[in-house]
């Protein structure tokens, strides 16, 4: 038995631009290294962000989380592929009104075929697209089926209400893919809808995108590409951006502690923090001594000092907090005047003692 003390809170991460209005100017190709392989280019048929991460840009979804506001919620999802949505008076039925200038990246129209394709084949009910790993099966154990009504209208049926599935639709693993595009075509050559086609993808070597020059959203995507690198080593990758090869660090790439030597090496850096939602966690062994001891347990819990614990693993830039991190990083954690009054949490650390 394993039992997790002194839940701390997210650690801290580093993204690092070139210039802080990089991605308003229209042209240029992005250099962003990445340390995973992407096992494919099918976004639904892999379990990690390994695959989102580099190649989301080729896809829409129908609704999306609004990418300029950190916390995702309800209130933070946008239209895409959708131009607007409504729930039925019972709650079991969320109709999409969609878009009408849309286009897969062959030409062929984006219709409310396409929607009902894509979720047809993610509840098993296809019987041409068939997928080899459906990691995310299990969101859609209350859809029971999606109708259409003309191009330009899909509905999904609950078999209950359920408020959450819109945010199961807004989320960076819920493309919609064509009805003509083999699934085995989508892990290496996938045609989407989205601002970036794929140029290149050679395993653990390199993924190129380039701009799609019929993108439904006027003005957009900016960048003429976005070249992305394979570079699995940490010293490697970051050697590669202070000498100026890179424009931009893979996510959570850089913690706090490396975030004061890259300053120094490149100045002109722009950095930003933001939270990783996750936690660091002090785990001991309940079954071997002294810690089979509750008593020890729960002395150890209120003995902590998790200002200290914060100020050296990652130079002050986290927060005290549960399982569930707390706002503004997250939703449902514990605010801070009320995690304060849990035993071995408050800030006199000689007073939880």
């Amino acid at each position: 038995m394993r039992l997790a003390m002194g839940a701390l809170s997210a650690l801290v991460i580093s993204g690092l631009a070139a210039a802080p209005a990089f991605a308003q100017k229209s042209g240029g190709i992005l250099k962003m290294y990445f340390a995973d392989n992407p096992p494919s280019t099918s976004i639904h048929e892999e379990a990690t962000t390994s695959t989102v991460v580099p190649f989301m840009g080729i896809y829409n979804n129908l609704v999306l989380f609004d990418q300029q506001i950190p916390q995702n919620s309800l209130d933070t999802i946008r239209p895409d592929l959708a131009e607007s949505w409504s729930w039925s008076p019972d709650g079991t039925k969320l109709t999409f009104k969609l878009v009408g200038n849309a286009k897969w990246h062959d030409g062929k129209p984006f219709t409310s075929a396409d929607v009902k394709c894509t979720w047809d084949m993610l509840t098993g009910k296809s019987e041409t697209m068939k997928l080899r790993k459906n990691p995310r099966a299990s969101w859609y154990w209350n859809l029971k089926e999606v109708t259409t009504n003309g191009d330009r209208e899909a509905t999904f049926h609950l078999g209950q209400p359920q408020p959450s599935f819109l945010v199961l639709l807004a989320s960076g693993y819920s493309p919609v893919y064509s009805c003509h595009v083999p699934t085995a075509q989508m892990r290496t050559r996938p045609i989407g809808t989205g601002p970036f086609k794929l140029g290149e993808f050679k395993q653990k070597e390199i993924i190129k995108l380039v701009r799609n020059p019929d993108y439904f959203k006027k003005g957009k995507p900016y960048l003429d590409g976005i070249d992305i690198p394979i570079v699995p080593a940490r010293g490697t990758a970051m050697l590669g951006f202070v000498s100026g090869r890179y424009d931009m660090t893979a996510p959570y790439a850089v913690t706090i502690p490396l975030l004061k030597d890259i300053k120094a090496q490149a100045a002109q850096a722009m950095c930003e923090t933001a939270s990783m939602n996750n936690n660091t966690n002090l785990i001991v062994n309940s079954d071997a001594p002294p810690f089979n001891n509750v008593d020890i347990r729960r002395a150890l819990l209120l003995a902590i000092d998790r200002k200290s614990f914060i100020d050296i693993i990652n130079q002050g830039q986290a927060d005290a907090g549960g399982v569930m991190e707390p706002a503004p990083s997250g939703v449902w954690g514990m605010p801070k005047a009320m995690m304060d009054q849990v035993k071995g949490y408050g800030p006199d650390v000689a007073k939880n003692r």
